[in-house]
């Protein structure tokens, strides 16, 4: 979120040659946060963790401190990953697929680490339906700073789809030409168009090339589509729990979901909390295709054989939608439904689904969840099947899809053997030649 406390910004010098030939540059764009260091102990002030463009502070403390004293580490650098999201600003209209378009578009973003010389060094993640841009949150295990993803030797991003309400232009950004929110009047997204919006972003970073290109379920689709339509954006592609074209099956979920939100009437008084009800039911009928009956009878069963009423899976699936409804919007739900449902990377593009596959050159891991509902192991073997060259590997879990959020470990050492054995295949053809 940005920090509309404009009047209290104020310019201050950093000494520290850590920042070289900048160490004398201004700091502007003040907002509260995190990890700092000042000498003999630690205030809640830091530095953005890349591009040290921006000091994230504590307005009040701030004030009372003298340029001098402000003192960074290479440790509280690294640390301030926990920062709130930085925004990309794109003042200009944004076509959409369907022939509408954005009269402007912000993309909230998180990067962590630092960006090597020659920009070898990059991860970048897609998120799935409901997440954010902070992957160290939603993805501990797989990315953190003793993960195998961390900000030591990766540098990190993790944009926020548009469409949602956690910092991306969505139904709740003001439409600049109304004056007023968009809410149910937020054009559709497909999934082309959140690529088309990331592309936007990686040529504002200056990022050439990843060395990642990563994401699980909605994110998958992301990934994928990036990979079609820009061939040489990535060096290798990680793709789990995801599809080719999303299935009738699928979309079925989807449209009960949504079913659910505008059965709920307030949903067409465009307001920010509208269809709270509907949301929460929405969410109970996602859950059933993120987890299947042997994760439910093992964590919800009753012991009490005298129950009539009150049953744990009941009281989950309420307290689940609760809890979705207190973190996210019920329009930028609807539409990030409608871009999922929009996935298919043959559209206006080959004739069938097998020749757009075939134009993936990344080096490209698929991995699936061996109790998968909602996107069946089927569909990541058929991936496997036509992406040239690619990899599969299929994990268990009893989370079912939610598997590939929670079986961090094992999705560590799945990807980590992936690149063990690509570097072996580079040794032994060196060694040939």
């Amino acid at each position: 979120m940005q920090n509309n406390n404009h009047n209290q910004r104020k310019s201050i010098i950093v000494h520290s040659n850590l920042l070289g030939n900048e160490a004398h540059r201004e700091f502007i764009e003040l907002q509260d946060g995190y990890a700092f260091k000042k000498r003999g102990g630690s205030l809640p002030i830091g530095l953005t963790e890349k591009h040290t463009t921006r000091l994230v502070s504590d307005l009040n403390l701030l004030s009372k401190l003298e340029a001098h004293e402000l003192i960074f580490s290479h440790q509280f650098l690294n640390h301030a990953y926990k920062m709130e999201p930085q925004i990309f600003s794109y003042q200009k209209y944004f076509a959409l697929e369907n022939g509408q378009s954005l009269p402007e578009l912000e993309i909230a973003y998180h990067t962590y680490g630092t960006l090597n010389e020659d920009g070898s060094n990059v991860i970048w993640v897609c998120h799935a339906l409901t997440a954010n841009s902070n992957v160290f949150d939603w993805w501990k295990g797989l990315f953190g700073e003793h993960d195998l993803y961390n900000p030591t030797d990766y540098f990190i991003v993790c944009a926020n789809n548009p469409g949602s309400c956690y910092g991306s232009t969505g139904p709740l950004s003001n439409n600049p030409n109304l004056k007023q929110p968009w809410f149910n009047y937020f054009p559709q997204l497909s999934i082309k168009d959140i690529v088309s919006a990331f592309e936007l972003l990686r040529a504002h970073l200056g990022i050439r090339k990843f060395h990642t290109l990563i994401g699980g379920s909605q994110g998958g689709q992301i990934a994928l589509e990036w990979a079609v339509t820009k061939k040489d954006v990535t060096d290798n592609l990680v793709l789990i729990a995801t599809n080719a074209r999303h299935s009738p099956w699928g979309i079925a979920f989807n449209e009960s979901q949504r079913l659910a939100i505008k059965a709920d009437r307030t949903y067409y008084s465009n307001l920010p909390d509208a269809a709270s009800k509907g949301l929460a039911a929405a969410r109970s009928i996602a859950l059933l295709s993120y987890r299947g009956y042997e994760t439910y009878n093992e964590t919800q069963r009753d012991l009490d054989h005298k129950k009539t009423g009150d049953f744990a899976a009941s009281t989950y699936q309420r307290y689940q939608g609760t809890k979705l409804v207190n973190r996210f919007n019920a329009y930028s739900y609807v539409r990030l439904l409608d871009a999922m449902d929009s996935h298919n990377v043959a559209r206006n593009r080959t004739e069938t689904t097998e020749e757009a596959l075939s134009l993936v050159e990344a080096k490209t891991l698929i991995i699936s969840v061996k109790t998968d509902l909602l996107f069946p192991p089927v569909e990541q073997k058929f991936l496997a099947r036509y992406i040239p060259g690619s990899v599969y590997a299929e994990i268990d879990s009893k989370y079912g899809h939610d598997g590939f959020l929670i079986e961090t470990e094992k999705l560590s050492e799945v990807i980590s053997g992936f690149f063990a054995a690509e570097k072996s295949k580079r040794i032994t053809s060196t060694n040939r030649i």
